[in-house]
C-alpha cells in the first residue's frame, strides 16, 4: 500500500503544475470557460462521503479503542470545518475591501488551499485499502486542477512579482505530497504514537466535509448547483460510491 500512496504523488504533482503553469505563462486574467461542473459535483460527493463515512468513522473508532470516550473526532472535525469557513469569509472580506490585486488575498488563498491540500494528502496517506485510496485519489485530482488554476490566477492578479509568485505556487504544489508522506509516516513509522492517526483522520474529515459542501461559498456545488438535478445527481453518485466502498473496508 505505501508504494501506491507514494506513486500517487506523481499524478497529483503533474496535475498541479500543469494547471498552474498556464496563468503564469499567459498572464491570464479570467477563469471563464474553465468550469467542469460534473467533475466538481462528483468530487464534492466523494469528499463528503469520504469525510463522513471513512475518515470521521475511523477516527471515532480509533479514539474509542484508545480509551477516549469524549467525542474528540467530531470536535476536531467541527473545529477544522469552522476554521476553514472563517478563512474563506476572511478572504471575501479582503477581496471586497482591498480588491483582487491584494497581496493579502493571494496569501490567504495560498494558506487556505495549502491546508486543504496537506490534509487531503494526509487522508490519502492514511488510506488502508486500495479501493478507498483510488477513489480519494480521483477526487483529489478532480479538485486539484481547479484549485491550482485558481490560485495561479490569483497570484498573477496580485502585485507580487513573478519570482515571488512562482515560489508561493511551488510551496502550494508541495503540500499534497507532504501530506501523503505525513500520512504514510504515521501509518507505518509512528505507530508508537497512536494518537496521531485518529487526530489527523479527524482533521482530514473536517477538510473533506468542507470541500464537499461550502468550499468556494457562493460558487460551491452544493449552493450554486443544488437545484440543478443533473449536477446534484453526481454529488449523490460520489457520496454513494464512498458508501459502497465502505462495504469492503
Amino acid at each position: 500500500m505505501s508504494l501506491l500512496q507514494l506513486l500517487s504523488i506523481f499524478p497529483i504533482l503533474l496535475i498541479t503544475l500543469l494547471a498552474g503553469a498556464y496563468p503564469f505563462i499567459k498572464k491570464w486574467r479570467t477563469q471563464s470557460g474553465h468550469d467542469f461542473p460534473i467533475a466538481s459535483s462528483l468530487a464534492s460527493g466523494v469528499f463528503l462521503g469520504a469525510g463522513l463515512i471513512h475518515m470521521l468513522g475511523d477516527a471515532s473508532s480509533d479514539f474509542n479503542q484508545l480509551g477516549y470516550h469524549y467525542p474528540l473526532a467530531p470536535l476536531l472535525t467541527g473545529v477544522t470545518f469552522l476554521v476553514l469557513l472563517w478563512l474563506e469569509h476572511l478572504g471575501r472580506e479582503l477581496y471586497e475591501h482591498q480588491g483582487e490585486n491584494s497581496i493579502g488575498f493571494a496569501m490567504l488563498a495560498l494558506v487556505m488551499l495549502s491546508i486543504h491540500s496537506f490534509l487531503a494528502g494526509t487522508a490519502l496517506g492514511l488510506s488502508q485499502s486500495i479501493s478507498v485510496l483510488s477513489v480519494i485519489l480521483l477526487a483529489i485530482l478532480a479538485h486539484k486542477w481547479a484549485a491550482s488554476f485558481s490560485l495561479a490566477i490569483q497570484i498573477n492578479k496580485s502585485r507580487l512579482n513573478v519570482s515571488s509568485g512562482l515560489l508561493l505556487f511551488l510551496i502550494f504544489a508541495c503540500m499534497t505530497p507532504l501530506g501523503i508522506l505525513m500520512g504514510t509516516g504515521i501509518e507505518y513509522h509512528l505507530q508508537h504514537v497512536p494518537l496521531l492517526e485518529p487526530v489527523f483522520s479527524a482533521l482530514a474529515a473536517g477538510t473533506f466535509i468542507y470541500l464537499g459542501t461550502l468550499h468556494g461559498l457562493n460558487r460551491a456545488v452544493m449552493i450554486k448547483r443544488c437545484c440543478n438535478l443533473k449536477h446534484f445527481s453526481f454529488v449523490i453518485i460520489g457520496f454513494a460510491i464512498m458508501a459502497v466502498v465502505a462495504l469492503w473496508t
